[in-house]
C-alpha cells in the first residue's frame, strides 16, 4: 500500500492530473467523502503533512514575491519558473520551511479546537 509520501512525490501527466481532478471533484460532493473530510478536521496533522503545507506556503511566498504575474503565466512558463526558483532559492526555502513548521505546529492545536466547537455548533 501506498503512503502519504509516495502519493504525494509521484510525478503525473498533466492528462492524468486532470483525469483526476475531474474524478475528484465529483467524488467531492458525495456525503461519505464530506464526512471523511469533517473526521479529518478533527485530528492533529502528522509531521509529514504540515511539511507539505510548510512547503507549499514558502515556494507560494517566493513566487509570488518574485514572479507576481506568476498565476497568470501558461503552464509551460511556470515550470521554467519552478526550475529557477528551486535552483536559485532551494536552500532559502528549507529554512523558511523550518521558521513555518514551528509555527504551523503551534497553530495545530487551535485549529482541531476550532474544528471541535465548530462541529459542536452545527
Amino acid at each position: 500500500m501506498k503512503n502519504f509520501r509516495d502519493l504525494y512525490t509521484e510525478v503525473m501527466s498533466v492528462s492524468t492530473r486532470k483525469k483526476m481532478a475531474k474524478r475528484m471533484a465529483k467524488l467531492a460532493k458525495s456525503p461519505a467523502v464530506k464526512a471523511k473530510k469533517a473526521r479529518t478536521r478533527l485530528k492533529m496533522r502528522s509531521t509529514a503533512q504540515l511539511t507539505i503545507t510548510a512547503r507549499k506556503q514558502a515556494l507560494k511566498a517566493i513566487k509570488l514575491k518574485h514572479y507576481p504575474t506568476y498565476d497568470d503565466m501558461p503552464m509551460g512558463q511556470k515550470v521554467k519558473v519552478d526550475q529557477k526558483i528551486m535552483q536559485k532559492y532551494g536552500k532559502s526555502i528549507d529554512k523558511i520551511v523550518k521558521k513555518k513548521m514551528a509555527k504551523l505546529k503551534g497553530d495545530e492545536v487551535s485549529r482541531v479546537q476550532k474544528a471541535k466547537e465548530a462541529q459542536k455548533d452545527a
